[in-house]
């Protein structure tokens, strides 16, 4: 189980940067697309197979649908780096590296040695999750389906040929 988890923790974080590197938004959303899977199936290693589910119906399906159609809509093409974007590359290797520094110090440092295994929570199933987002996060959930609306909206009226 643990090799099966370094190898997709891997896969996720070189997706992660794939996506970040790739020069068009078609490939960086398949990438992204690795990433969400991936991360399913640590969730699934984990022992949250209900987060799993979600993972890939709700992110990898449903979110990654819009942004492909967005990119669509968009008309994206491929651009052409600057010399302003060379210049940042060269400035932001030094800095990605202490980052990355300070985040393995910070993760040392906060957990210990020794793995422990994960508390089953008792009442983590559909039922519990609906409960929750249909009465106690309603709000939030309904704010975010709007903003999701809202942003495909503006994505048609900026891909509308001006006749």
């Amino acid at each position: 189980m643990a090799p099966l988890f370094y190898i997709f923790a891997v896969l996720a974080i070189l997706a992660a940067l794939s996506v970040v590197l790739q020069r068009t938004p078609v490939y960086s959303a398949l990438s992204l697309i690795v990433v969400l899977c991936s991360l399913a199936v640590v969730y699934l290693l984990l022992g949250a197979e209900f987060l799993a589910v979600i993972q890939v119906i709700i992110y990898a399906g449903a979110i990654m649908v819009l942004f492909v159609l967005v990119i669509m809509l968009l008309n994206a093409r491929q651009e052409t780096p600057s010399d302003r974007s060379r210049l940042a590359r060269w400035l932001g290797a030094p800095l990605l590296l202490v980052f990355l520094g300070e985040l393995l110090f910070a993760v040392w440092e906060r957990f210990p040695a020794a793995t422990t295994r994960a508390a089953a929570l008792p009442d983590a199933g559909p039922r519990a999750v609906g409960a929750l987002l249909f009465r106690s996060y309603v709000l939030p959930f309904e704010v975010t389906s709007i903003l999701i609306l809202v942003a495909v909206l503006g994505a048609v009226v900026l891909a509308k040929k001006r006749l």
